[in-house]
C-alpha cells in the first residue's frame, strides 16, 4: 500500500505536538511504552476507546442454525471470543464436553481459559500471537470439526485461510463491534490522533461527521487500518508498522521527534 505520510509538510503550520489521543483503553500495567513516551517527550498522552462490544443474545445466536456441541474443538483469536462462548453455552444451558479441544492464538490467551474450565484436564493448544502458526499448529488435528467465535466485524483473512487450508470450520458470530459516544471528546483538541481499527475510523465518522483534519496527524496501525484513513478521506500521517518502526509508540516518538525538531527550527 502507498501511505501519503509527509504531506503535513505541505499542510501543516509545523508546531510541537503536546498532545495525543488513543483510542484504546487506558493500559492496565504502568510500564506500558506510552507512559514512557509521555514522559521522554514531555507530552500528555490520553486514552479513550472509539469502539466497544456488545453480546449478541442466544436468541439472536439461534438464528444462525448453530449446534455447538456439534463440534469437536474450537478456535480462540482473542479474550473476548472465550468470554463470549461461554456465556452464549451458559444461556443456551449447555454442558461443553471434556472431550472438547481449544486452539488459542497465544498463550496468555490459553490461560485465560483457566477462568472458565480446570485448565489441566483439557486439550489446550496455543499459537504465538500469529493467526499463521494458529493454522500450522491447528493442521495437526485437521480432522476435528471446529467452531470459531467471531465478532461481525472480524478479519476476513481467518474464515478464507481456514477455506484455504481445507478445515472443517463454522464461523459463529457472538458479538458485535459498536461505535462509542464520543460526544464529550468535540470540543477537546488534539495534536495527533491515533488509530488501531478501521471500526476506529467508523466511530470518528459516525460521532463527528463534520470533522476536519486540518492541523491534526492521523496514526494508523496496520495496513487496513491505514487504508480505512485514506478511504475516508483524512491524512495519514504516521503508519505503523514500518521497517524502523514496528510498534505503535516507535513510529509515533520518531514523528514527535521530527515534528518537534522542525518547530523548534521555525521558532
Amino acid at each position: 500500500m502507498h501511505y501519503n505520510y509527509g504531506i503535513y509538510k505541505k499542510i501543516h503550520t509545523i508546531m510541537k505536538i503536546k498532545k495525543i489521543l488513543v483510542s484504546q483503553p487506558k493500559p492496565d500495567n504502568d510500564k506500558s511504552p506510552y507512559f514512557e513516551l509521555a514522559r521522554k517527550n514531555n507530552i500528555q498522552i490520553d486514552f479513550r476507546p472509539f469502539i466497544h462490544v456488545e453480546e449478541i443474545s442466544a436468541a439472536d445466536f439461534r438464528k444462525q442454525k448453530i449446534s455447538i456441541l456439534d463440534h469437536t474443538a474450537v478456535m480462540f483469536t482473542s479474550r473476548t471470543a472465550i468470554d463470549h462462548f461461554f456465556r452464549i453455552a451458559k444461556e443456551m444451558r449447555l454442558t461443553i464436553p471434556d472431550t472438547m479441544k481449544y486452539f488459542c492464538i497465544s498463550e496468555s490467551t490459553a490461560f485465560y481459559l483457566q477462568k472458565y474450565i480446570v485448565y489441566r484436564k483439557r486439550k489446550i493448544f496455543y499459537a504465538n500471537g500469529k493467526f499463521d502458526d494458529l493454522i500450522a499448529i491447528s493442521k495437526k488435528f485437521i480432522s476435528e470439526k471446529f467452531l470459531v467465535p467471531l465478532s461481525d466485524i472480524h478479519k476476513q483473512e481467518i474464515p478464507e485461510k481456514l477455506t484455504k487450508e481445507k478445515f472443517d470450520f463454522t464461523k459463529a458470530i457472538l458479538y458485535k463491534t459498536v461505535s462509542s459516544d464520543l460526544s464529550d471528546l468535540k470540543n477537546v483538541d488534539y495534536d495527533i490522533l491515533v488509530f488501531f481499527s478501521p471500526s476506529g475510523i467508523a466511530s470518528l465518522k459516525q460521532n463527528f461527521p463534520d470533522f476536519k483534519q486540518e492541523n491534526i496527524y492521523i496514526g494508523a496501525f496496520g495496513a487496513t487500518t491505514g487504508k480505512a484513513v485514506i478511504d475516508a478521506g483524512l491524512r495519514l500521517d504516521i503508519p505503523a508498522p514500518m521497517p524502523k518502526a514496528p510498534s505503535m509508540t516507535m513510529a509515533l516518538e520518531q514523528f514527535i521527534k521530527k515534528i518537534n525538531k522542525e518547530g523548534k527550527a521555525k521558532d
